[in-house]
């Protein structure tokens, strides 16, 4: 059965950096346009980047500028580095398809950026 399992997150100062992993395995992984979700305390999981089966990202206006999603196909692996951390980046980060499918969350990967 298809899996995405997160890793990477964890305790950073504000201005810092942090990569985070997507790995997938049992599906066809190329096949989909994929994401990278957050929920921060006490909001909404919203979806702060994207990338295209062919490459093309998208971004949230809070993180443009701050935050790079790319996937390595061969890998099966989506990545998003995180720059310039900020404490309004601190939440459970999760990947998905882009849209999600309701079966394919994991566990997430918890960011706590400290000020």
């Amino acid at each position: 059965q298809a899996r995405l399992v997160e890793s990477g997150g964890g305790l950073v100062q504000a201005g810092g950096s942090l990569r985070l992993s997507c790995a997938a395995s049992g599906s066809a992984f190329n096949m989909y346009n994929m994401g990278w979700y957050r929920q921060a305390p006490g909001k909404q999981r919203e979806l702060v980047a994207g990338i295209t089966t062919g490459g093309g990202t998208n971004y949230a206006d809070s993180v443009k500028g701050r935050f790079t999603i790319s996937r390595d196909n061969a890998k099966n692996t989506v990545y998003l580095q995180m720059n310039r951390l900020n404490s309004e980046d601190t939440g459970v980060y999760y990947c998905n398809m882009n849209p999600p499918l309701r079966g394919f969350w994991g566990q997430g990967t918890q960011v706590t950026v400290s000020s």
